[in-house]
């Protein structure tokens, strides 16, 4: 049996991944060109962002591993084998990527560094109130195991830190393992968690930033919208680092030119490349990232890869298994 490589992965993108790979499983076939490999002998897809209909060529499948950490495509595709496990992408050291944009952004908010960086282009010298970490509330939505990361690495930081997962509870059997991972850690770190819709509100009104890390899903897609906004304090900032399709950009846009909001990261868009002559490209109170806060690295996320191969050819349980009705 053997692996295909599936997804738009080009020149020396593919090439890193391919030799990556092979680095990590050089008892395993792997083939990176799809129309050369036979559909009866390929047991297992690599996926980054296959076409729609793409995994209908191979009816061997036992494991679909995507390369990246979002699933939301993936599940999208009507045609995607109903019976064949589905793994995402989890990379520690994408994780600590994340963790690093994260504090990043906060960091930028206390100390008022996009301001000041407004100024200099305005070419204005006005000092703001020096502000310590423990006196900004962040909340962090989603407790995945980068949401995880993210949380403990601001409480390290000296931040307020709350978390919020829209489940009470998380799903059951080996979907369920990077969730309880990751909240069994955050309760050792001591971290706040609250849990279903009910509880955001009151959240969101002690929150001075908000991130969000939620995957996407039929529940949270356009879940940042102006009730979300209102529900914040006054001049509180957000920092979305998930989906584009969380955010209502109209209702941003709203919310930061009334002064609702003090300031936006955002790394995610709903179209992506964000558009020529988007409003976010020149708003003042719009700091913007053509979606680089976690990237997925070849080296670390090879090993990855392994390790789920090895389990499913030794018949051991498979990692980071997506519970489908859910989403993620």
């Amino acid at each position: 049996m053997s692996l295909v490589l599936c997804g738009p992965l080009a020149g020396a993108e593919l090439a890193t991944w391919q030799r990556c790979l092979r680095q990590a499983m050089p008892g395993e076939t792997l083939h990176a060109s799809p129309e050369l490999a036979d559909p009866a002998e390929v047991d297992i897809a690599l996926v980054a962002n296959p076409a729609p209909g793409s995994l209908r060529r191979w009816p061997a499948l036992r494991l679909i591993q995507s390369l990246w950490a979002g699933v939301d495509r993936l599940l999208a595709d009507d045609s995607l084998p109903p019976g064949v496990p589905l793994a995402r992408m989890v990379d520690p050291a994408m994780n600590e990527a994340m963790a690093e944009t994260a504090l990043w952004a906060v960091l930028s908010l206390q100390r008022d560094f996009f301001a000041y960086a407004r100024q200099q282009r305005e070419g204005l010298w006005h000092q703001a109130p020096q502000r310590r970490a423990a006196d900004l509330a962040v909340s962090v939505l989603g407790l995945g195991q980068m949401g995880g990361t993210v949380a403990r690495r601001l409480m390290a930081q000296g931040y307020r830190v709350n978390a919020w997962r829209l489940h009470d509870a998380a799903p059951t059997a080996n979907a369920a393992t990077d969730e309880t991972t990751s909240e069994t850690a955050d309760e050792a770190a001591g971290l706040a968690v609250s849990a279903g819709a009910a509880a955001l509100p009151g959240l969101l009104a002690r929150s001075d930033v908000v991130i969000n890390l939620l995957p996407l899903t039929a529940a949270t897609r356009g879940l940042l919208d102006a009730r979300f906004f209102a529900a914040l304090p006054r001049g509180a900032a957000v920092v979305n680092l998930a989906r584009g399709a969380h955010l209502v950009d109209a209702d941003l846009l709203a919310a930061l030119d009334s002064g609702q909001l003090r300031h936006a990261v955002l790394d995610v868009f709903a179209a992506e490349p964000l558009p020529a002559g988007h409003r976010y490209w020149s708003h003042p109170a719009v700091t913007l990232l053509p979606h680089v806060a976690a990237q997925t690295d070849p080296r670390s996320a090879a090993a990855v890869v392994a390790a789920n191969v090895a389990a499913l050819r030794a018949g051991r349980p498979l990692a980071h298994l997506v519970h489908r009705a859910r989403g993620y």
